[in-house]
């Protein structure tokens, strides 16, 4: 209990406003975009600069032609991703695909919608539980009523969106708030079968009672169900429709896409892993050039010292990447 006091200190110390007086200047303008339509990845540049990969073995070099093969046909940009990231999933790919080589896997990915869709999925970010990390969400319920409560409007954008319960949890702790109808939550994801699979998404009763264990070891009280109408069946349940019509779907390519709305929490923590240094610099001054003053940037590990963006923000938390925008 002293340790949640002293977080929920620390927390209330660092969103405190420098500017009672302030508010955000581009609130307004930008607050009024809407979210970009479900389309496909738009075909760019490369948005890691120049090629920073040398291949050394036949295996890299399948590798760097599957990826820039991947970003030519179909637009979808990895060229900037962590190599052993990278590799690890297209193995993965491999194995589900009874594929031996990375050119078997290139020849199938350019001729074969199932085996891009099947790549495609193995290099998202790995699909959340619903209250999976409860330490994740012990942060949350301390922050979200602080973080949000003076927007009239708030949104929090779940970019690269681990799946439909990562986007319920978020959904349910902001009911549990008092904040849930007036927040929007925006989600995105990198492809239109993530989309698609999003928005059809149910809960399967089967693992009920793994998600609600879940939900008690990380704070939450009474039954999970209660956010659910079960299927007649009694086999699925969905979220609520009050909950789930604040949630926003939409697919959006981080690599590639601008900037669309103005947030007052930006949740990024899942996704950021994945990035190489350049690609990880790039996402964060779009989150940068997204956040609201004073709004909340969660991230997966510390800002550098030497970081140009570092400047813009505060911890919240001791020894968390949780920030408060300052500047």
């Amino acid at each position: 209990m002293a340790v949640m006091n002293s977080l929920l200190a620390s927390l209330r110390a660092a969103l405190r406003p420098a500017d009672p007086g302030g508010t955000s200047s581009t609130a307004s303008t930008i607050g009024t975009k809407t979210p970009p339509e479900p389309v496909a990845a738009p075909v760019a540049g490369h948005a890691d600069g120049p090629r920073r990969h040398s291949p050394s073995t036949v295996e890299e070099l399948e590798l760097e032609l599957l990826l820039e093969a991947a970003f030519q046909v179909y637009g979808y940009d990895y060229r900037g991703y962590q190599r052993d990231v990278v590799t690890r999933r297209v193995q993965a790919a491999m194995k589900q695909l009874s594929l031996a080589t990375i050119s078997e896997l290139q020849a199938r990915v350019l001729h074969d919608p199932h085996a891009w869709n099947a790549l495609l999925r193995e290099l998202s970010v790995e699909p959340a539980l619903m209250f999976d990390d409860a330490s994740e969400v012990s942060l949350l319920r301390m922050s979200l009523g602080v973080c949000l409560h003076g927007a009239a409007l708030p949104r929090v954008w779940l970019a690269d969106c681990a799946g439909a319960q990562q986007a319920w949890t978020l959904a349910i702790l902001l009911e549990q708030e008092q904040l849930g109808a007036r927040t929007e939550i925006y989600a995105t994801v990198s492809s239109d079968a993530l989309l698609a699979e999003a928005q059809a998404a149910s809960l399967p009763m089967a693992r009920l009672g793994e998600l609600q264990a879940n939900y008690v070891r990380s704070g939450g009280t009474g039954k999970l169900l209660d956010y659910f109408e079960v299927s007649g069946d009694g086999l699925h349940a969905a979220l609520l429709p009050q909950l789930r019509s604040r949630i926003t779907w939409a697919q959006y390519n981080l690599v590639t896409d601008a900037s669309f709305n103005e947030f007052q929490m930006i949740f990024g923590r899942r996704a950021l892993p994945d990035f190489g240094p350049a690609l990880r610099q790039r996402v964060l001054r779009l989150f940068d050039d997204s956040l609201a003053q004073s709004g909340l940037l969660v991230l997966d590990r510390p800002l550098e010292l030497d970081d140009p963006l570092a400047v813009h923000y505060k911890p919240v938390f001791p020894q968390q990447p949780w920030y408060k925008r300052v500047a």
